[in-house]
C-alpha cells in the first residue's frame, strides 16, 4: 500500500516549521499554501520572540522552550538570521523582569529615557517573512513538496477519519492532515463537525524607512513599540482601530511615523513605508490550539497566538508527535479537547 504521507495546510511560520521539523521523518510530506510563504499574519507580524520570567498558563512548559529551540535553529540553519538584541520595556508594558537605571546606555537616541526599565537581555527578533521562507527552502530541499497559489477548500472525511484535503487544484489524499492555516483552520474544521473556538484578531503592523542605528533593541512601552532592522527599516505594531482602506491605513502610519519621530533623535526624516493588516487566530482563552480534536483520526491541528515565539518550538514538538504518535508532555496544557 502506498503511503499517502502527511499534507500541511498553511505556509506561515508555523507550517513551514512544522513541514521542516516532519521532512526527513521517512514520510512524505507536502505543504500547501493559498499564496506564498508567509503571505498572511505571519508577514504583518512584529516577531519579537521572548520568554516569560514566571507563568502559570497551561502553555508555559511550551513557552519556556521558546529561546533555546531558535537556538537550535540557528544551528541547524546558518542562514538563519536572528538579532539577539534583549528588549527593554516600561511604562506598564510589562512590569516583570530584571531592572535597569541607564536606559540611555541602551538606547542613546531615545529623547525621553524613562529612569528605570524592565531589561529581557534574552529577547530577540527576526524578519517573520525571510525565516519562513528559508523554512520553506530547508523543507524542500530535504524532500517536502511544496504547492504555493493552492487553496484548502475542504477536509476528505468520512465517519470520523480525515483522509485528504480537497483544493482547487484536487484532491490530496494524506495519512495525516496538519492544518496550520490560521483563522483558515476554523472553517476546515467546522466543515467536519469539529467547532475550534479561534476568531481573527487584526493588528496593525506600519514600516517605516529611517537612518540604521536608531532603535538598538526591542523597545515597548504601552504607547510605543518599535524595533530595527540592520538596512533601517522600522517595524511598529500598532492595535487596530477600525481601519477599513488604505487611507485610514496610511493615516494610521503617519501617526505612528510621528510618534516615532518625537521619540528617537535623528528620526525626523523617517518616512512611511507601509501599513498592513495581520488577522491573527486568537483561541478563546488565548492559548494555543495543538493537538488531534477528539473523536477524529488523521487529523491534527496547530493554531495559536505568539505563532512567531513559539513556532520552533511547536514545530519540533508537532512534528514528533505526527510522526511517532508519542505525546509531548509539554503541549499537554494546549490539547484541542479542552474545549469540550
Amino acid at each position: 500500500m502506498t503511503d499517502r504521507g502527511i499534507v500541511v495546510v498553511g505556509a506561515g511560520i508555523v507550517g513551514a516549521s512544522l513541514a521542516y521539523h516532519l521532512s526527513g521523518g521517512g514520510r512524505p510530506v507536502t505543504l500547501i499554501d493559498a499564496g506564498l510563504p508567509a503571505s498572511g499574519a505571519t508577514r504583518a507580524s512584529f516577531a519579537w520572540i521572548g520568554r516569560p520570567a514566571v507563568s502559570d498558563l497551561p502553555s508555559a512548559p511550551l513557552r519556556y522552550l521558546a529561546l533555546e529551540e531558535y537556538r537550535r535553529l540557528e544551528k541547524e540553519l546558518p542562514e538563519l538570521s536572528i538579532r539577539w538584541t534583549g528588549s527593554i520595556t516600561w511604562d506598564g508594558f510589562d512590569g516583570t523582569g530584571p531592572r535597569i537605571d541607564d536606559v540611555g546606555a541602551l538606547e542613546p537616541h531615545l529623547l525621553d529615557p524613562p529612569a528605570a526599565a524592565v531589561h529581557h537581555p534574552e529577547d530577540a527578533a527576526f524578519d517573520p517573512v525571510v525565516t519562513t521562507e528559508l523554512l520553506v527552502a530547508a523543507a524542500r530541499d530535504r524532500g517536502v513538496r511544496v504547492l504555493t497559489g493552492v487553496p484548502a477548500t475542504a477536509l476528505d472525511h468520512r465517519a470520523g477519519t480525515v483522509s485528504g484535503v480537497r483544493t482547487t487544484a484536487g484532491l490530496l489524499p494524506a495519512e495525516t492532515v496538519v492544518l496550520a492555516a490560521g483563522t483558515g483552520t476554523v472553517a476546515l474544521c467546522s466543515g467536519i463537525g469539529v467547532p475550534l473556538p479561534v476568531a481573527p484578531s487584526p493588528a496593525v503592523l506600519v514600516r517605516l524607512s529611517a537612518a540604521p542605528g536608531l532603535v538598538r533593541t526591542i523597545v515597548a512601552t504601552s504607547s510605543l513599540e518599535a524595533r530595527q532592522l540592520d538596512d533601517g527599516t522600522v517595524l511598529m505594531p500598532v492595535a487596530y482601530n477600525g481601519e477599513t482602506d488604505q487611507a485610514a491605513l496610511l493615516a494610521t502610519a503617519q501617526r505612528v511615523r510621528s510618534r516615532f519621530a518625537a521619540s528617537f533623535a535623528g528620526a525626523d526624516d523617517t518616512k512611511v513605508l507601509s501599513a498592513e493588516i495581520g488577522w491573527r487566530p486568537m483561541p478563546a482563552d488565548e492559548e494555543p490550539i495543538i493537538g488531534r480534536p477528539a473523536g477524529t483520526h488523521g487529523l491534527y491541528v496547530a493554531v495559536m497566538h505568539s505563532a512567531i515565539t513559539l513556532a520552533a518550538a511547536a514545530g519540533r514538538l508537532a512534528g514528533t508527535e505526527i510522526l511517532t504518535g508519542a505525546q509531548a508532555p509539554e503541549l499537554a496544557g494546549c490539547r484541542p479537547d479542552r474545549f469540550h
